[in-house]
């Protein structure tokens, strides 16, 4: 498919520090990979599930969107019926109109936080074969401005090469946060311009990122045998046990039949090039 220079992203994302070892790069045994929480979902000889999320924390969209959203609609419902008072006695002004807009966009603006809460899917792997050379990100994509839009918003698993990935280290200052947010994506570049695709969110915490980063090379790098047995067992994200009541609520992960067949297959040996 041919881009135009408006598909493409920006080089580096704001909040970018570095970027983690190359692909090709044999990870350094700088920490315990053993003991990385949540482990991989699924081992095996031809492919690795790891687990990944939009969102770190599943119900502060709805808790805190819901009380602005709320405190939104009261506002504005409140500036009008002032203003029409206001009109009704020859005394109205601008001022008021402008209150309730501002009131209507605040409520607005935290629709698609509360709607991510409900809708997201459980966990969003992403699927990295060995054989193939390829990853398969179960994406769900979403439009803060186009929030009712069924074609905007959903599931859109997509494939791309592994030698394409890049593992990116972005950081923030959040007062009220912790103070530092460190998080790291995965940007996918195109091999003949070198312009970045995609990106999209690995990881919400450095050392969790570069843990699962180095087992993610390992794997692709020299299979199964070169990786630790974890102290965590694996975890079915569609299994209600254990589970918050705002995780039991969202859509279990259901990959499309024939992109789960092949993310988990060795390719054919005349597919072999």
């Amino acid at each position: 498919m041919k881009m135009n220079k408006f598909d493409y992203l920006p080089v580096r994302g704001i909040g970018w520090k570095y970027d983690l070892p190359g692909v090709g790069e044999l990870p350094e045994r700088k920490w315990s990979l053993e003991d990385v929480e949540p482990a991989p979902n699924q081992l095996d000889e031809n492919y690795i599930e790891l687990s990944t999320r939009t969102i770190s924390v599943r119900g502060v969209g709805v808790l805190i969107g819901s009380i602005t959203l709320v405190v939104g609609v009261w506002l504005s419902l409140w500036v009008f019926y002032d203003m029409l008072v206001a009109f009704s006695e020859g005394k109205g002004g601008r001022l008021d109109f402008l209150f309730m807009i501002l009131g209507f966009a605040m409520a607005w603006s935290f629709i698609p936080y509360v709607k991510l809460d409900f809708v997201l899917p459980r966990d969003e792997p992403i699927r990295f074969n060995r054989l193939r050379r390829k990853i398969y990100v179960y994406r769900y994509r979403f439009d803060r401005f186009y929030v009712f839009s069924r074609i905007r918003w959903g599931v859109k698993p997509v494939v791309y090469n592994w030698d394409d990935l890049t593992a990116e280290v972005y950081r923030f200052y959040a007062p009220g946060c912790g103070g530092l947010i460190e998080n790291v994506m995965l940007s996918v570049r195109n091999p003949i311009t070198d312009q970045v695709i995609d990106r999209f969110i690995f990881t919400h915490d450095l050392y969790q990122g570069e843990a699962y980063w180095a087992i993610a090379r390992l794997f692709m790098q020299q299979g199964p045998e070169a990786l630790p047995k974890f102290v965590h067992p694996p975890r079915d994200w569609n299994d209600d046990d254990g589970l918050s009541p705002m995780h039991r609520l969202a859509p279990k992960v259901r990959w499309p039949t024939e992109i789960d067949l092949e993310s988990r297959s060795a390719p054919a040996t005349n597919d072999v090039r």
